[in-house]
């Protein structure tokens, strides 16, 4: 393929989609990163787009929101290690809220493995995901539908929310910075996974690395109210996004970063990979960083969406799960850098 074509490929796919990684560009177009970097280069000095943290966006600073069928197949290895790892989180008999998203839907599948969970969600392919798992209890809100991503909005989903109180949030965006947090571009999700983080103790958001720096219209959830990320491992030189990751954890976020094929137990999906696949994420922090007494790295001090310090044993480390429900991986929480 010519450069000419693969450009114009290029192109057509950041029009069709709003934003797309460097490693599916390279995919569809057959060729390596280094060379798809230098088309994104070329193009955006056209003003053709824009580039992103691992990927092109459309050019004007906010990225618009991509359809369902397009964000489907968007990323899909980082979405399903993330989604093993994030499965490792929830125990048995818990009461969480899964926000909308193709990244949570696949979440869902694996929750479904999991006995006595309670789930609270507005997405439709959520609760399509746990429709048949035994001993799951699924709770919808009202509202109503918005056909592009599956989710009910509106004032009547947010007013079934009230007096709702569960241990964790599952939520997913279309972008995340230190700066300003988890964003959307829709104004009705961003207003209605602001009451789900409202009704959880803890708020976990799951965003590949093609999210980091990405920033939209709508503000979901502010820095200091996510207590985790957990994300995909970032390509070794992209030093923005492992910025932005260092960013987060000098803010308070615990980072929990996914590798291929982390799944390996019960919650973990099919296919398990192999042991360590979730990876420690210490060479992205400082030196001598302090640490707790199970020797992993300690981030600053934080508060929960409800003003209270969230308590020492509300949500663990990866490293201090079973191995089952790791994904037989372990989990290194940044540490934020010495000031």
């Amino acid at each position: 393929m010519f450069a000419a074509e693969r450009r114009q490929l290029i192109l057509e796919m950041v029009r069709a989609n709003g934003a797309v990684s460097l490693r599916e560009l390279a995919r569809v177009v057959q060729t390596s990163e280094v060379t798809v970097r230098r088309d994104v280069r070329a193009l955006e000095a056209e003003g053709l787009l824009d580039r992103r943290h691992g990927g092109a966006v459309l050019p004007g600073g906010f990225t618009r929101e991509s359809g369902f069928p397009q964000k489907s197949h968007l990323a899909t290895a980082e979405k399903t290690a993330i989604a093993d790892l994030a499965a490792g989180f929830v125990e048995e008999g818990e009461a969480v809220v899964v926000g909308a998203g193709t990244t949570t839907q696949e979440l869902a599948r694996r929750l479904a493995r999991v006995p006595g969970l309670t789930v609270v969600t507005n997405s439709l392919l959520v609760a399509q995901a746990l429709a048949h798992a035994n001993r799951v209890e699924v709770v919808m809100t009202g509202g109503t539908l918005r056909g592009s991503n599956y989710a009910l909005v509106g004032s009547g989903a947010e007013q079934s929310l009230q007096g709702l109180r569960v241990s964790r949030a599952f939520l997913s965006g279309s972008g995340l910075t230190a700066e300003r947090g988890l964003s959307t571009s829709n104004m009705l999700s961003a207003s209605v996974d602001r009451a789900l983080v409202q009704a959880a103790a803890e708020v976990v958001v799951l965003a590949d690395h093609t999210k980091l720096g990405t920033d939209t219209m709508f503000q979901t959830v502010p820095t200091d109210v996510i207590t985790r990320l957990v994300t995909d491992e970032p390509p070794a030189q992209d030093d923005r996004a492992l910025t932005e990751l260092q960013a987060l954890a000098d803010q308070g976020v615990q980072i929990a970063v996914a590798g291929p094929g982390a799944g390996s137990g019960p919650a973990g999906g099919e296919g398990g990979g192999p042991p360590g696949a979730a990876r420690q994420a210490g060479r992205l922090g400082s030196p001598a960083p302090r640490t707790g007494e199970d020797g992993l790295p300690v981030p600053g001090p934080r508060r929960n969406p409800h003003g209270q310090a969230p308590g020492s044993g509300q949500l663990r480390s990866a490293a201090s799960l079973p191995e089952q429900q790791s994904g037989g991986g372990r989990v290194a929480d940044l540490a934020p850098r010495r000031r």
